[in-house]
């Protein structure tokens, strides 16, 4: 007899119908997989037939043919191991297949029968609603990640006894039902308090206007004067991701596996921070079938890159086109994938290689080639797609000694959060989220200076040597600057703040 199941193969972070077709017939008893299977779809042969055997099901001593639709797309991983075990029940009359046209099934089994969670659930619920699939029936460490996605049922089972009960008694079973705004809500955790940094009012202030505008910065300052710290306090002004917004960012995380058994959404920003060692690839992502780099796992948070001198030249290199276009396009032989990276990108380095150029206690002991060859490894267009370049000083004895508490992140994440939402108001024409997000037009559009400010922006490209990339930044944050204080036209003072945020072109 032939059984047909439906389940799904992920491409990049998208995923693909695909029908598991099971034929058995006379012949020499064997199962034999076809349609571009990968080694761990080659290898389910054994494990489904153990399974079954072990879960008191009959596997019949004859050739069984499966064959996976459609055959020109590779399959990968264990996740049709359930189809094939419920493909071979309902070829064998063991299972009843009147449902089996509605639902889509995935997992991976272990040998004794029970069902294991696997990767990219998320991507596949999504698009069996998409193709008007009526439910999905999965493990049950992936049903609550699943259940997120409204508009389709999910059932979640442990043993594949169960999943044979659900389709000769659907009746005797409920699909699990969620509330994504109150799973967002649950998933949200504590983030690092800015009342904990001393001192650094620039640096705090640069901080929150990155926040506000969603802007590159970068922290130079010696060892020890707290970059890595202000840093990674970022997330916690940030304003909380939206439920569309968490559902982009767990879907990358579930196509690369970092969400199984963790979850069902992702409730804080992302913060990465890769060691200065990652290579070209784990950066920006690769490999013979694509999965996401860092710079996707960090989409709509932040990418950390502490010590940026450390990093190799051509692996820093790697960011400058995701910087500009939001996403990135990984090339391989076999397949083309796009990912999405719109992340903010924050890094720390010392002033040069010994750490303390410009300190006023400790000297520096690096000569001007040292120096030279150290910043070398920062390209110039590199350093133009960073807004907010900041030195970040020493702290003065008493500052170190002082119990003052700073402002907490709570009050600042308010005035961001204001921020934020004049912007969105002002694109509401478009599909910008940030002002960082801004082209051309819109800043012709809302960025327009009088005569005083223009003189004052043409004085500093001509002092500092500045771009008209790194120009169209400047005026990005002076946009920035100006939300913050809730004014609609740009003034000079906001241009002139927004020019003292380049330590490193001044520095030159």
């Amino acid at each position: 007899m032939l059984a047909r199941v439906w389940s799904a193969s992920l491409v990049g972070i998208d995923a693909v119908k695909v029908g598991v077709e099971v034929d058995v017939a006379g012949g020499l008893p064997g199962i034999v997989v076809v349609g571009l299977p990968d080694t761990a779809v080659q290898e389910s042969r054994e494990r489904v037939k153990a399974a079954l055997k072990n879960a008191g099901y009959a596997v019949p001593m004859r050739k069984i043919v499966i064959n996976l639709t459609p055959a020109d797309l590779r399959k990968e991983g264990p996740s049709f191991d359930l189809p094939i075990s419920v493909g071979i029940l309902a070829a064998t009359e063991q299972v009843n297949p009147a449902l089996l046209s509605d639902y889509l099934l995935l997992g991976e089994v272990s040998l004794d029968g029970s069902l294991r969670p696997i990767v990219g659930v998320l991507a596949i619920a999504a698009t069996a609603r998409q193709v008007g699939m009526k439910g999905l029936i999965v493990p049950a460490g992936n049903a609550r990640e699943a259940a997120v996605v409204q508009g389709i049922s999910v059932y979640g089972f442990q043993h594949i006894s169960e999943v044979a009960d659900f389709l000769n008694e659907p009746d005797r079973h409920q699909p699990l039902k969620l509330d994504g705004q109150t799973e967002l809500r649950r998933s949200r955790s504590q983030s690092l308090d800015l009342r904990d940094v001393k001192g650094q009012t620039q640096a705090r202030r640069a901080l929150e206007i990155a926040a506000a505008g969603g802007h590159n910065l970068i922290f130079v300052g010696p060892p020890g004067s707290g970059k890595t710290m202000l840093a990674r306090r970022l997330p916690g002004i940030l304003p909380p991701l939206t439920f569309s917004e968490a559902l982009e960012v767990t879907q990358i995380h579930s196509v690369a596996g970092l969400l199984k058994e963790r979850g069902s959404l992702m409730g804080d920003r992302p913060f990465r921070s890769p060691h200065h060692s990652a290579s070209g690839p784990s950066l920006v992502g690769g490999g013979s079938y694509p999965r996401p780099g860092e710079i996707s796992l960090a989409h709509r948070g932040i990418l950390f890159l502490d010590e940026l001198t450390e990093f190799k030249r051509d692996v820093l290199e790697f960011l400058r086109q995701p910087l500009e276009d939001g996403h990135v396009t990984i090339s391989r032989t076999k397949q083309s994938v796009s990912f999405p990276a719109k992340f903010t990108l924050v890094a720390s380095t010392n002033p040069c290689p010994c750490g303390y150029f410009g300190d006023a206690v400790q000297p520096c002991t690096c000569s001007p080639r040292h120096r030279e060859q150290y910043w070398a490894k920062l390209s110039g267009p590199l350093m133009d797609r960073i807004d907010l370049q900041v030195m970040v000083s020493r702290l003065k004895p008493e500052e170190i000694t002082q119990q003052t508490v700073g402002e907490d992140s709570a009050t600042i994440q308010t005035r961001v959060q204001a921020a934020r939402d004049r912007a969105l108001h002002r694109f509401q024409d478009d599909t910008l989220r940030s002002n960082a997000e801004m082209q051309s037009r819109h800043l012709r559009q809302w960025c327009q200076l009088d005569e005083t400010t223009r003189n004052l922006l043409e004085n500093a490209i001509r002092k500092l040597g500045l771009s008209a990339r790194a120009t169209d930044r400047i005026l990005k944050v002076s946009r920035t600057i100006a939300d913050l204080a809730d004014e609609e036209t740009l003034q000079a003072y906001h241009v002139a703040e927004a020019i003292q945020y380049r330590t490193i072109d001044r520095m030159q």
